[in-house]
């Protein structure tokens, strides 16, 4: 079983050595290993059961060291990093020939980010080499947001979970990348569309892929708990199920019933967005046949969340 912890030594100790850790993001807990090293990279798909056609995303300590991996760095990259790195975005860049095709699954580019987390970070500044780090979790499933998490479905594959508490965006970074010099989102995440256009300008939106996907996270079904997720509005879809054969997701309304999960009293997107994998993972245990969940607004933060659980219900 995995040994949990907050020892940065002993985690460079392991990576050194060409094997895996889970590592802290503001974001979720990512499964770390040497991203110039294709068969550590070939052990995290490995232990993930990840399709190799879906890249992983490269951590770096800052935006210096972007010009080591990335052949052009656009100039809206630039601002963009400039404004909100450290933080949840991700910036598809031209990749240099080193990095291997397996960490980008054989595509031009490779997606860079610098993680809001001060363990990964003093991490990420002690090593010799970047960290290709997905979301800790069998590929598919939801998400996770503390170390525990990671603990009851990867601890037996991997040796060191490094501990830096609860993640409290909870939502994967947004990836930006550019096409003919214009700006795309691939997927929506912790850092929203309204703040990437107040620095960048209009933003197309490509956040889709049944398959070859031209960034991580563009899967059709993905972030998913075992138990079937049905979205619609709650009180209509309640008349058609046993009561106590299904569980709740809300956003702020409380039903009353037995099994429930309420995203946020308060009525904050951010708050959501940092419950709704513990909240899927929390439902997902429980002697029922479903969850039923609604859209929340899809502005701010709220349209990572819809794309969540869009995700979710895919199968």
């Amino acid at each position: 079983m995995a040994m949990i912890g907050s020892d940065i030594d002993f985690a460079k100790e392991v990576l050194l050595k060409g094997d895996l850790v889970a590592v802290p993001t503001e974001t979720v807990y990512g499964l770390a290993g040497n991203a110039l090293d294709p068969a550590a990279a070939a052990k995290i798909f490995q232990v993930k059961e990840r399709p190799s056609f879906d890249p992983l995303i490269v951590h770096v300590p800052s935006f210096d060291h972007v010009s080591k991996y990335a052949d052009e760095i656009p100039k809206q990259a630039h601002l963009l990093a400039e404004k909100f790195w450290p933080g949840p975005l991700t910036i598809l860049f031209k990749k240099k020939s080193f990095v291997p095709d397996l960490v980008t699954s054989g595509l031009d580019t490779v997606g860079l980010r610098c993680p809001d987390h001060p363990l990964t970070r003093r991490l990420l500044e002690v090593l010799p080499f970047p960290l290709a780090a997905p979301s800790a979790n069998p590929f598919g499933y939801v998400s996770p947001t503390t170390a525990q998490h990671v603990a009851e479905q990867l601890g037996e594959k991997i040796p060191y979970i490094l501990d830096g508490g609860a993640c409290p965006v909870g939502l994967e970074s947004t990836i930006v990348g550019f096409e003919n010099e214009r700006p795309v989102i691939y997927r929506f995440g912790g850092l929203s569309l309204e703040k990437i256009e107040s620095v960048i300008g209009k933003v197309d939106v490509q956040a889709f892929s049944t398959s070859n996907p031209k960034a991580p996270g563009q899967l059709k079904s993905h972030y998913a708990p075992r138990k079937k997720v049905i979205i619609g509005d709650i009180a209509a879809l309640r008349q058609s199920y046993p009561i106590d054969r299904v569980a709740l997701l809300t956003f702020q309304k409380n039903y009353n019933t037995k099994f429930q999960y309420i995203l946020s009293p308060e009525g904050s997107l951010e708050q959501a967005a940092q419950h709704l994998f513990t909240a899927l993972r929390e439902l997902d245990k429980l002697p029922i046949d479903c969850i039923l969940t609604e859209f929340v607004a899809d502005v701010g933060l709220g349209r990572a969340i819809n794309d969540r659980l869009r995700r979710a219900a895919a199968n």
